[in-house]
Order: structure tokens, then sequence, then C-alpha cells
């Protein structure tokens, strides 16, 4: 399943404090079944001193077999433990699917 695959490539590069990796496929127009939509929170002191465009290249060079497959959308959110300490009892939403058309 690729939600575990991505779960498990991230847990080895990074030694995360926290990871979520949501599949949010059924909040779009998708096929029932789809592992297409992600939501990633990782909190990593990797990040330490990086800006986001750092963090999110360096989590996207770990997935290049999944986002040159059949993950049509992922949504980071990266954080060392300092900000995520400063982050709870916050929702991170994704936002809402933008995709065009219907499914045959």
């Amino acid at each position: 399943m690729i939600r575990e695959d991505i779960e498990e490539k991230l847990r080895n590069a990074f030694q995360p404090a926290h990871l979520e990796v949501v599949d949010e496929s059924y909040r779009h127009n998708v096929p029932a079944g789809s592992e297409s939509h992600f939501k990633v929170v990782i909190v990593s002191e990797r990040f330490t001193g990086q800006r986001f465009l750092a963090r999110h290249r360096a989590i996207y060079s770990e997935l290049t077999t999944e986002l040159s497959g059949s993950v049509h959308a992922l949504a980071l959110h990266t954080y060392t433990e300092k900000e995520w300490a400063g982050l709870q009892d916050t929702v991170l939403a994704s936002p809402n699917c933008r995709g065009a058309g219907t499914l045959a």
C-alpha cells in the first residue's frame, strides 16, 4: 500500500518525533480505492535551520518513486519539534480538491 510505503521511507529518512500520513483520496474526484492524495504531517529535528522549501524538497527526493507513479497530490506540513509544540491543538486542514470533471 502506498501510504505505508510513504510512512516507512519518511521514518527511515527523517527519524521523526511525530509522523502522520493520511490518505485523503476519498475527498477527491477519484475512483473508490484510489491512493492518490495524501497529507503528511512530519516533525523532525532534521528540519532545524531549513526553510519550508528545503524541507519539501528533501521529502520529494525521498518519495520520487511514489510521486512519479500514482500519487497525484501531497500536502506537506513540516515542522521542527519547537515549531510543533507551538501548534498543539491546531487543526491542519488540507485544501479542498480543485480537480475538474466527473468520473466515467
